[in-house]
């Protein structure tokens, strides 16, 4: 019998982690339904090698956005993992809770007992962070967090035209204080991805209670307005597996809602458009969608020592033959970590924008890289006013959802794009960089006005892969909640949603790290457990925020 108490739909980034914890005591017994495969292999395990899960059929779902109507009409792709671990083993491996005053927004938009307060002692569980502030970060947890070594001078360079502009320092970001340049942390242990398969899935599949079940998710099966299990296809046959509790969907901030809606869960008219039975109208199902994007500005160095000169065949199989053997070397890291979050202007009181420090010139999708040494920051705006949707493209389960991000579609967007290219210039611009700073590679030099950072932008502003939000959490009473605060979907039951769906409104940064934090903390909702205890620690606030932004 297929049957259990718990069936979690999706291996990835909360599914691993609510595996994990569900079957902790040993008295529940728990099936993870995952379509993708087996994350073996060095494309997933070897960090270096970050380009090219996300670019295979094999490892990705191959999703991409409608043509984006403020983009050109550019369509943009939407990486989600087809894999054991789910994103977590096909992303960046960059490790950022968030700040603070992310989740305190959660709350104040009906998502109560999800205040910065609430999730810090989750961050703390699930984290062992060696090298972290002492008090806010966890050591004992199955995620193991690092820095990565930043031998590369152009790191130190980064970061020390960061306190010559005159911004802050931060010693960890991911403790009392995100604002400021700093080392990023990444998601690696003893030289391998540690994605959420290795930190949480595999040790839970050593359990007798937890098994995971290769099958395609057709629909959630809900009898009498409860759910009793899921409809999948595997091996050319259709199949019941049942759940004696409860079934969570954990299957991205793209399937989730789409399994959703196939299971008669969403605006109503667009289910009835579609031919399927209404079982609960809730129209934010699908809403609500955000992301990430981000521009490449690029340099020429004038120094070689980038890891362009690694870029060729026989450097690569050196480095690959290092990790493969040793477990050490250049193939180790993702290669971003330095990095930083500031504030963009007087008056806003945490920070929203991000940069990655890259010493190299390529595309994240490791095409097109610049012909010569080169580095590179990728930056952002954190909190777009910018809203877009997912929604069936028809009944078929095998068909792509039609994922519309919607993006550039709000005016501040344009402006805050402006303020990041030309802050990037300013940070270049510092004496920490003159040994090093050749031309500008991208934008280039030419394109200085609003109308030609505009133009850059609409042509080259990527996705940071960080979609969320399209089975918002919130108060029952609110009809764009999908979820309430114990992540129950509302209006059947049995049946919960936890993952970066859930997410109100998108935090800072990447979103590995709070999508774990969900599945953590929604696993202690289902068994009934009290939270833990809430924390009284203040995080830091830039003293000078009304007057400064650095």
């Amino acid at each position: 019998m297929l049957e259990a108490d718990f069936v979690i739909v999706g291996s990835g980034s909360a599914g691993s982690a609510l595996a994990y914890r569900l079957s902790e005591d040993g008295r529940h017994s728990v099936i993870v339904i995952e379509y993708g495969g087996s994350d073996f292999g060095p494309f997933i395990q070897m960090p270096a090698a970050l380009s090219f899960p996300m670019n295979m059929a094999r490892y990705d779902w191959g999703f991409k956005s409608e043509p984006e109507p403020h983009l050109g009409g550019r369509v943009l792709a939407t990486p989600r993992g087809k894999v054991v671990g789910g994103s977590s083993s096909i992303n960046g491996m960059v490790y950022v809770r968030g700040h603070a005053r992310d989740f305190d927004h959660w709350a104040e938009q009906g998502a109560a007992g999800w205040a910065y307060a609430d999730v810090l002692p989750y961050f703390k569980r699930m984290e062992s962070a060696a090298d972290g502030e002492a008090g806010w970060r966890g050591t004992g947890g199955p995620l193991h967090v690092r820095r990565g070594p930043r031998d590369n001078p152009l790191f130190a360079a980064f970061l020390e035209a960061g306190r010559q502009a005159g911004f802050e320092l931060t010693q960890d970001y991911n403790g009392s204080k995100q604002e400021g340049f700093g080392a990023l942390e990444q998601t690696i242990h003893r030289g391998r991805r540690w994605s959420a398969a290795n930190a949480y899935l595999k040790p839970a599949l050593k359990r007798q209670n937890v098994s995971l079940l290769n099958g395609f998710a057709r629909r959630v099966v809900v009898e009498n307005q409860r759910a009793v299990g899921v409809e999948i296809e595997a091996h050319k046959k259709i199949q019941l597996v049942k759940a004696r509790r409860e079934v969570i969907v954990a299957a991205s901030a793209i399937n989730s809602p789409k399994l959703l809606m196939l299971s008669g869960i969403g605006p109503a008219d667009h289910l009835r458009h579609n031919g399927i039975a209404v079982i609960a109208d809730r129209p934010g199902v699908g809403s609500n969608l955000q992301d990430h994007l981000e521009l490449y500005i690029q340099q020429q160095s004038l120094q070689p020592i980038t890891l362009y000169s690694k870029l060729n065949l026989l450097s690569k199989a050196l480095i690959g033959a290092q990790w493969l053997f040793f477990k050490s070397g250049l193939g180790t890291s993702n290669h971003f970590e330095a990095g930083a979050f500031l504030r963009s202007a007087a008056g806003v009181d945490y920070p929203d924008i991000q940069y990655h420090f890259l010493p190299v010139a390529i595309r994240y999708d490791g095409k097109a890289a610049a012909q010569g040494h080169g580095f590179q920051a990728h930056v952002g705006p954190m909190r777009s006013k910018s809203r877009g949707t997912i929604r069936l493209a028809s009944p078929d389960a095998w068909q792509t959802p039609q994922i519309r991000f919607n993006y550039m579609s709000h005016p501040d967007d344009w402006s805050d794009f402006r303020r990041c290219i030309r802050l990037t210039r300013e940070i270049f611009s510092q004496a920490a960089f003159d040994p090093y700073r050749g031309l500008e590679i991208a934008p280039g030099d030419a394109v200085g006005s609003d109308a030609a950072l505009d133009d850059f932008i609409r042509e080259h502003a990527e996705s940071a892969y960080h979609p969320c939000g399209t089975c918002r959490m919130g108060a029952r009473d609110d009809a764009m909640s999908v979820v309430d605060n114990e992540c129950r979907v509302i209006g059947v039951e049995g049946l919960r949603v936890a993952d970066s769906s859930i997410f109100p409104r998108i935090t800072n940064g990447n979103l590995n790290a709070p999508s774990i934090m969900v599945g953590e903390k929604a696993a202690d909702h289902i068994l009934g457990r009290t939270p833990l205890a809430p924390s009284n620690q203040e995080p830091w606030i830039n003293p000078r925020w009304r007057e400064s932004d650095r």
